[in-house]
């Protein structure tokens, strides 16, 4: 476990490298320019460039070594921001930037590339859990990871808005930038016990003498006609014949790219609305106290697991989600939009270790990565549309609207006054949308079907020297 623990501790460096950065650039961006759709379309490419990206991170996590991800993703991270602030030294003007800015969207987009590389890291991450840790222990380990998150959110919240706050975005550009040299020269010396990766001749030959060379300790059946080594490009094919291979696996994943669809939501708004309530460095250091929920619902989660049927969990936490939805912004007081948001933290490392574990149990070792990363994209890429759509929707017509008499009429019963019943409006139709395909989704017969499956079968690479 120790080599596991190692990479904990480095990836939650990373984490807290990059989060950092971009968080203090989206609270930046709004502050100067007060521009919801702004701040919604740099959330929006974020979210689209991580589901994009996790197709091709996922075969690169497959055919290398895990150390050497992550050392690429480290140097890659650390050559972005270099590069963003060779920008912000020479063309960065804070009193003209808004939508048109070139210069912003130069530095933007730099920062944006160094965020989402070390999301190779979280992919990575998530094989490494399987080829680690004994089967028996990984939903535990999930928690663990859920814990990491949680504890570089907080930091990252608490940072990026006393930074925004304080000192503004010069220097909290250099900060990350050292941080991301610091992240860099801990993971060096840290060593990953790993086999070697076949190549693809290699491969070829050792199934033609008839050597087994993948790790199926009872996971599921490898597609006929598909071997994963055979395969260097995307291999969207074979990941896709991995998931239909399992009953009730592709229905969770659109379920759960159904769910990011509507939190598309909360990624335009939930800091707008903070925003608003709050200054920058308040509603920062807020934010990342409500992440004290993440470290101890991972914590929960590392103490106690996920029960016999993570599936089933998986849902439950979906269900109490909604719920939240509907009621945290149903009047504009701090203490109910910030209390809902702990609770969303408490219970969020079930749904994300669930996920996980279900994942690592079914799924073949070698082929983790590809379909941890096809299911990442799928997931995702309904977010940043989502994002986009929302905010302008909610800058042109919600937000005006519900600041007008005929809003008020309508829903104010309801939702009361104040600035933010907009995006109020906004928060609680997503939560009844949402709350409605939950309980659907246990009705479902792929809800019976993947938890059968789950109960039946089992991985356990750990004590073996690595998969193989």
């Amino acid at each position: 476990m120790k080599p596991f623990h190692q990479i904990l501790i480095n990836t939650l460096i990373a984490n807290v490298t990059t989060s950092y950065l971009w968080f203090a650039l989206t609270f930046w961006v709004y502050l100067e320019t007060r521009d919801v759709a702004l701040a919604g379309t740099l959330n929006a490419l974020y979210i689209g460039l991580i589901a994009i990206g996790s197709v091709v991170f996922g075969g690169i996590v497959d055919h290398n070594r895990k150390k050497n991800v992550m050392v690429f993703a480290a140097v890659s991270t650390l050559v972005c921001f270099a590069l963003a602030a060779v920008v912000w030294v020479t063309a960065i003007n804070p009193d003209t930037i808004g939508i048109t800015d070139a210069a912003l969207w130069a530095f933007s987009a730099l920062t944006l590339v160094g965020a989402v590389v070390e999301h190779l890291r979280n992919i990575a991450l998530s094989t490494t859990v399987t080829l680690l840790v004994p089967e028996g222990r990984r939903d535990r380990a999930n928690g663990l990871v859920g814990m990491v998150q949680g504890v570089a959110f907080m930091a990252t919240s608490i940072l990026s808005g006393v930074s925004i706050g304080f000192i503004g975005m010069g220097p909290t550009m250099w900060i990350a930038l050292g941080l991301t040299v610091v992240a860099l020269v801990h993971l060096l010396p840290v060593r990953i016990p790993e086999e070697e990766i076949l190549t693809t001749a290699e491969a070829q030959a050792a199934v033609g003498a008839g050597i087994p060379t993948e790790a199926d300790h009872g996971g599921v059946d490898k597609p006929q006609g598909y071997h994963a080594a055979e395969h260097k490009g995307l291999d969207l094919h074979g990941s896709l014949l991995i998931i239909l291979s399992v009953p009730g696996l592709l229905a969770l994943i659109l379920f759960t790219s159904f769910n990011n669809f509507i939190g598309g939501v909360y990624s335009a708004m939930m800091d707008p609305y903070g925003l608003e309530m709050f200054r920058p460095e308040v509603w920062g250091t807020l934010l990342g106290l409500t992440s004290l929920g993440f470290i101890l619902g991972g914590a929960i989660i590392a103490k106690t697991g996920l029960g016999k049927n993570p599936v089933r969990t998986l849902l439950l936490v979906n269900g109490v989600v909604a719920i939240l939805g509907i009621v945290f912004v149903v009047r504009e007081w701090w203490w109910l939009y910030i209390g809902g948001i702990f609770i969303f933290m408490l219970i969020n490392p079930a749904t994300e270790a669930a996920e996980q574990t279900i994942l690592q149990r079914v799924v073949p070792y070698r082929q983790q990565g590809r379909v941890f990363g096809l299911a990442m994209a799928v997931e995702m890429a309904a977010n940043p549309l989502a994002t986009l759509v929302i905010a302008i929707v909610a800058q042109a017509y919600v937000i005006p609207w519900m600041a007008g008499p005929d809003g008020q009429a309508a829903f104010g019963w309801l939702l009361g006054e104040g600035t933010t019943r907009g995006m109020a409006l906004m928060f609680m139709a997503s939560g009844v949308i949402m709350l409605i395909v939950v309980l659907l989704a246990f009705l479902s017969r792929p809800y019976r079907l993947l938890s059968r499956y789950y109960a039946e079968h089992r991985q356990d690479l750990a004590g073996q020297g690595g998969p193989g």
